[in-house]
């Protein structure tokens, strides 16, 4: 593909000033036959399988940064969901199994690693009840290893036995990395229509129905859309507007294609597909916030912000699927609280709440994402938040989560600071009023009759 001299000094600019960059490149690996009769076995053969398949990730990342001067800020590992793995060990603890998989991606170099995962949206096995239990040791002894679990699908509906479990499992998250603000937290997402080629973490896992290794990759990008509406005249109607932001989505989704195939290519590995969503980061003009605001918010959380998001997320989709060949993964706009420092304004001076924040999942790339609440909040209501995010993507196909963190000794107003790209997290109020009886109940959610579909 040839590009004219114009679309060269665009991209230069792009990564000079605009914070154009890759966001991760993730290596995705198949586990299944690390299957073994004991964790300690499992473990071993997980650790072993990832040295050898991705121990080349970073060096040869690295290699196509350097040659071609675009930053990819993260090297990732997504492996087979766990409990699938794990199933057959006598032994509940799979804590080893996490452990091993640190460890494998400290030798590896890699930033993360994704897939300590259990599927529990229709039922839970014994296995995805093992991993459920094992998650807060897990993340409180390790720091590369992300976790995530399926609670209901648009098909399945919503497991909400599994739903309380995590709430639980949530809450001795955040206590056991107390003194760390409840970071265990930062690394651990529930979904709803969870996808098997997500390169983002927490949720990254290689799905069953990918192939034994696959490079996915993921883009980045508000700090240029932000750009390119200053550039815009303030009198353009909102057909303009989209306008710009699909070229914009378009160009970066190329160039992340071009960086992720070159990627795959000199680890002989298959390429996958290109996670077009736009994922922020505490830096200033890198927000998220600071485009819906250009489009005329005084403020992200006022009236119109959902629309204003909607209209964001479905311009970037069609100009992201117009650049690439395979588009995947979660695709659209992210909106994490702490990461994303408009986000975080817009908190502190009372524009956004968490109602509005659940409003606008309904239309943006996934769910409610790192947002701190206060560490007293009860078990049941937890669940019922996260009930009614796995509802708005139940009802709707859409992929929806939840990234929650009940930071311990904390109430609304506080602040609590994570550093780098996870940033500070204003402790957002939950609703006074009771969930209990009802998220006591249990049982599983009904698939909604836009289910029937065959």
């Amino acid at each position: 593909m040839s590009l004219a001299h114009e679309e060269i000094l665009q991209t230069l600019r792009m990564l000079e000033m605009e914070h154009l960059d890759i966001r991760t490149t993730t290596l995705g690996v198949n586990l299944l036959d690390c299957a073994g009769g004991s964790v300690a076995e499992v473990a071993a053969r997980i650790g072993a399988r990832i040295r050898e398949r991705a121990g080349k990730l970073v060096a040869t990342a690295a290699s196509v940064e350097q040659e071609f001067g675009i930053p990819i800020v993260n090297k990732r590992v997504a492996v087979t969901p766990i409990s699938l793995v794990a199933s057959a060990c006598p032994e509940d603890d799979y804590t080893p199994i996490a452990q091993a998989m640190d460890e494998a991606a400290v030798a590896c170099g890699v930033d993360f690693i994704g897939g300590f995962t259990a599927l529990a949206h229709k039922g839970a096995t014994r296995a995805d009840r093992n991993l459920m239990d094992s998650i807060p040791t897990a993340l409180a002894t390790t720091e590369h290893v992300c976790a995530s679990v399926s609670l209901g699908t648009t098909r399945a509906g919503i497991n909400m036995d599994a739903t309380l479990r995590m709430a639980r499992v949530i809450k001795d998250a955040a206590a056991r990395t107390a003194d760390r603000g409840g970071i265990a937290c930062a690394k651990l997402v529930v979904f709803c229509n969870m996808v098997e080629d997500n390169p983002f973490v927490a949720g990254a896992n290689l799905g069953v129905g990918e192939s034994d290794v696959v490079l996915h990759c993921g883009v980045s990008g508000p700090g240029v859309v932000r750009h390119a509406l200053t550039q815009l005249d303030k009198r353009a109607d909102l057909s303009a507007v989209a306008e710009v932001i699909k070229r914009t989505a378009f160009k970066i989704t190329r160039m992340g294609e071009l960086v992720g195939r070159e990627v795959a290519s000199r680890l002989g590995v298959p390429f996958g597909i290109v996670d077009l969503s736009l994922a922020p980061t505490p830096a200033l003009g890198d927000s998220v916030a600071d485009v819906l605001e250009l489009m005329g918010l005084e403020r992200t959380g006022t009236h119109g912000t959902t629309l204003a998001l909607a209209l964001l997320t479905d311009a970037v989709k069609k100009g992201g699927a117009m650049a690439a060949t395979h588009v995947g993964g979660l695709s659209g706009a992210f909106i994490p609280v702490s990461e994303d420092q408009g986000m975080i304004d817009a908190v502190r001076v009372g524009a956004l709440s968490l109602d509005k924040l659940e409003a606008m999942t309904s239309v943006c790339s996934v769910g409610l994402d790192m947002v701190a609440i206060p560490g007293d909040v009860s078990v049941e209501t937890l669940a019922a938040l996260i009930g009614d995010e796995m509802a708005i993507g139940m009802v709707n196909h859409k992929t929806t989560a939840v990234r929650i963190i009940p930071v311990p000794g904390m109430g609304p107003g506080d602040l609590v600071e994570y550093g780098g790209l996870l940033g500070s997290a204003p402790v957002m109020a939950v609703n006074d009023f009771a969930s209990t009886v009802f998220a006591r109940r249990g049982g599983q959610v009904p698939a909604p009759i836009q289910a029937l579909r065959n």
